[in-house]
């Protein structure tokens, strides 16, 4: 038995100390017991032995991102004034994609016209339309080396046919500089729009892709912003290889 026990003042005991706390509520034999045991845990250190906690796996652990391709495509972003979902959406995964020269490109600028809960790219006032945009990204995907690129963009309602023009554009660009790159496009609901997901089929990307975010069942109150239905008619004849939704999570 710990001497001096009764000096200790357990938590929330009301400024009594251990003894007295015992008196109280009659319970001496169950804290001896803790006693002994406390001490016999400091006598032998060997005799009884905290759990050791399970080391995590290797695939659980990112390492932060530095290498020398990293800071090659970050440099050339700045340098281009593009952007990638991987840092505005803050990717965990940026480090080992970057050194690998994976990328994927979002144009229409880095401020979303729609505040949905689940996204950590940036919200508000967006920036002025940029025509030249699909040039500097082309020149990037050529200079980065991408024998497939994935281009997708923030929405912007602000404009007439959500930016449309913009996603055939960078299709454009990319086939008259790298033939054989394949283009895949994210592209946003349009809010709805026949004409303009119409804009993006006539470029004829490789592959055409919609982005749900998740499952609606996944959120008690899903953000007016994923309720958008896309345009329902059936463009897939007219795109080169693949068309569907693309669901991120759930």
């Amino acid at each position: 038995m710990v001497s001096g026990a009764a000096l200790v003042t357990p938590c929330a005991g009301g400024g009594k100390t251990l003894g007295r706390a015992v008196a109280c509520i009659g319970r001496g034999s169950y804290f001896s017991q803790v006693m002994e045991l406390v001490q016999l845990t400091a006598d032998k250190p060997d005799g009884i032995r905290a759990r050791q906690p399970e080391r995590k796996p290797p695939w659980l652990k990112v390492q932060a991102p530095g290498g020398p391709n990293y800071v090659e495509i970050r440099r050339l972003m700045r340098d281009l004034d593009l952007h990638t979902v991987c840092e505005e959406a803050r990717c965990p995964n940026i480090g080992e994609c970057w050194e690998h020269r994976a990328a994927t490109f979002m144009v229409l600028g880095d401020k979303c016209t729609r505040n949905c809960a689940y996204c950590a790219v940036s919200h508000g006032t967006p920036t002025e339309y940029d025509p030249d945009e699909p040039a500097r990204l082309a020149r990037a995907v050529e200079k980065i080396g991408l024998n497939h690129v994935v281009i997708t963009s923030v929405d912007r309602d602000d404009l007439p046919n959500g930016g449309a023009e913009i996603f055939a554009a960078c299709v454009h660009e990319i086939r008259s500089r790298l033939p054989h790159t394949s283009v895949e496009l994210l592209i946003p609901d349009f809010k709805g729009s026949e004409a303009a997901l119409r804009m993006v089929v006539t470029a004829r990307p490789d592959i055409l892709n919609h982005n749900l975010e998740t499952v609606q069942r996944l959120y008690r109150i899903v953000p007016a912003c994923s309720r958008t239905a896309p345009a329902r008619k059936n463009h897939g004849s007219r795109v080169g290889h693949q068309v569907g939704p693309h669901v991120r999570s759930g």
